[in-house]
């Protein structure tokens, strides 16, 4: 399965795609995991020094020159070696499922990629979309994307074949009609599995049959009924501010591994259940 995530810097699009990736490597999946975001954190969130982080594809000169040339470019570069030669390992942040042989978490950073919809002519775009297209439509492993803003960078043929975006945004106006705005664009470029994960809400929570104790998830709020707003996904998940990600967050970079890893393993499994995909399930 292919998911991207987007959604109004500071929002936890990056902290999500995090979760989501160290969830299904737990669960025995093998994933790819590509920081697309001109902030370039999805590798310090989930557990990597900064010395072991990749050098970005997009400063990737000479590699770009050998698989795109210059005048006239290759807009059907060579790909397929790639991910394997540029990723790197990314650490589990807890133990894997019982009885379950933990998968690989694999970083790709790519740098900014710019153009919408049809796509930039510069040589370091071509390859960027080249190789998100071919992780998208070629690879049977999980694609988790961290996207810069919306999913238009991704180029409109490889937004049609990703199968769902989570619009990530904080329970406050401004960042929920960029969700929209996010949505909306999804929507017209094809995009129409989408669920809003509302992240750090506040007020009441509702316990989990299986461990009331442990993962208690949020009320879902009334949210405002605004033709800003309009386009929001139907589809919505919610996982409250965690006291255990605020204490760490000035000491250590990673997002994994926290106090409340069962309140974050649930709230994963409702987010993956709201694509139509069990989060048990093998592909």
């Amino acid at each position: 399965m292919k998911l991207a995530f987007a959604g109004k810097g500071g929002a936890g699009k990056t902290t999500l795609a995090a979760w989501t990736a160290d969830y299904l490597a737990r669960h025995g999946h093998d994933v790819w995991m590509i920081d697309a975001d001109t902030a370039l954190s999805l590798g310090r969130a989930s557990g990597l020094a900064r010395d072991g982080l990749p050098v970005p594809l997009v400063e990737r000169h000479d590699l770009i020159m050998q698989r795109i040339g210059t005048g006239m470019i290759s807009l059907t570069p060579e790909v397929g070696d790639l991910p394997e030669a540029l990723a790197v390992d990314v650490p589990l942040g807890g133990n894997a499922a019982p009885g379950v042989a933990p998968g690989r978490k694999r970083l790709l950073v790519m740098g900014s990629v710019a153009g919408a919809g049809g796509g930039c002519a510069c040589e370091a775009n071509s390859l960027l979309k080249a190789l998100l297209a071919h992780l998208v439509y070629d690879r049977r492993e999980w694609v988790l994307v961290d996207l810069e803003a919306g999913v238009e960078h991704l180029g409109r043929g490889t937004v049609a074949a990703v199968d769902g975006l989570a619009v990530v945004s904080e329970p406050g106006l401004r960042s929920l009609e960029t969700a929209a705005d996010i949505a909306r664009l999804a929507h017209g470029l094809g995009l129409q599995r989408q669920v809003l994960a509302l992240n750090r809400l506040a007020g009441p929570c509702v316990a989990c049959p299986e461990d009331e104790h442990l993962t208690r998830l949020p009320l879902l709020p009334q949210l405002p009924d605004s033709p800003a707003l309009a386009g929001l996904p139907e589809t919505r998940v919610g996982v409250p501010a965690l006291p255990g990600l605020a204490e760490r967050m000035l000491d250590n970079a990673c997002v994994t591994g926290l106090p409340e890893h069962a309140l974050v393993d649930r709230f994963i499994t409702r987010l993956l259940d709201g694509f139509g995909h069990p989060a048990g399930a093998t592909h």
